[in-house]
């Protein structure tokens, strides 16, 4: 099983003819994450093969148009194939007048189910069986938030050898104990997961920064992530630049990246100066090798350690 990352639109705030506005599409056993939706997020869906009618969420860093304005089309596409499950959409306060407003303007409510919610301090926005969704405040100049997809510790590696031992017949019993479940044997005797498995292992973390200065918060957010998607619109040369739109360089993304020991950098949101975003990757790796420029459709798989 593995966890993968598609980038929808890397650009900032303008698109390219090589990059789309900000969307990031994560896929977990059939579940759809998606993080920002600029405007035409639908179309590249449809490029990417990621369909429209699989439990979806949908994660708003905050309320500029290149991270929104792509709602109400994909709002609307959702509604016109048909789609049947509700869809949740998570973002900063005003994004339930936004959404609301946009839709009614066009007439495009959809005949699915449509939740809102509202984010306005840091913490887990969204805990599930197997992950927890968490925020953090961004550096922006407005407020904007910064996402983790945390999954929560796997049962630990099974040892059939030492099921058999305990005269757990193989099949549906041993799935259970593999799902973490007490199973109960012919004689009556009770076998324990933790009998058959090994120590719990440490699940998949994804963060994505949003738009953002280099930021503490962050920073903490992102500590021992498998993959950091960050903020990295300017070069060093455009220090001032970036600190006045409240953004940050390829270098200073490097620096969180390293202080926070993820195994991965992407940077994204790739200011539409750079036909070749070839010098923001040499600047970053002086700091942080294991650092990548995100494209429009690349495609991550992120596998387990066992």
């Amino acid at each position: 099983m593995s966890l993968e990352i598609i980038f929808l639109g890397t650009s900032a705030g303008v698109p390219t003819t090589k990059r789309n506005t900000s969307s990031i599409a994560v896929l977990r056993k059939g579940e759809l994450f998606l993080f920002d939706c600029g405007e035409g997020t639908q179309r590249q869906m449809m490029a990417a093969g990621v369909g429209f009618s699989r439990e979806t969420k949908i994660f708003i860093s905050h309320l500029h148009g290149d991270h929104t304005l792509g709602l109400p089309g994909l709002i609307q596409t959702m509604d016109m194939v048909g789609r049947m499950k509700p869809l949740r959409i998570f973002g900063p306060p005003g994004i339930r007048e936004f959404i609301e407003f946009t839709v009614r303007s066009v007439g495009a409510k959809p005949s699915y189910g449509l939740q809102i919610i509202e984010a306005n301090a840091e913490g887990p926005i969204l805990v599930e069986k197997e992950y927890i969704v968490r925020t953090a405040l961004a550096e922006h100049g407005t407020f904007a938030l910064a996402y983790a997809l945390e999954e929560k510790p796997r049962p630990g590696r099974f040892y059939p050898e030492k099921a058999k031992e305990l005269g757990v017949p193989e099949g549906f019993l041993w799935g259970r104990l593999q799902r973490g479940h007490n199973v109960r044997l012919k004689n009556g005797r009770i076998v324990k997961p933790e009998e058959v498995l090994g120590p719990p292992r440490k699940g998949l973390k994804i963060v994505y920064s949003g738009d953002t200065r280099p930021s503490e918060t962050i920073l903490e957010l992102s500590r021992d992530a498998d993959l950091l998607i960050h903020d990295g619109t300017f070069d060093g040369s455009l220090l001032e630049k970036a600190r006045q739109e409240g953004h940050s360089t390829a270098l200073e993304a490097a620096e969180i990246a390293l202080k926070a020991g993820v195994k991965r950098l992407f940077l994204t949101h790739i200011s539409a100066r750079y036909d070749d975003a070839g010098p923001l990757l040499e600047e970053a790796r002086k700091i942080f090798p294991n650092t990548f420029i995100a494209e429009d459709f690349l495609r991550i798989r992120l596998k387990y350690e066992d």
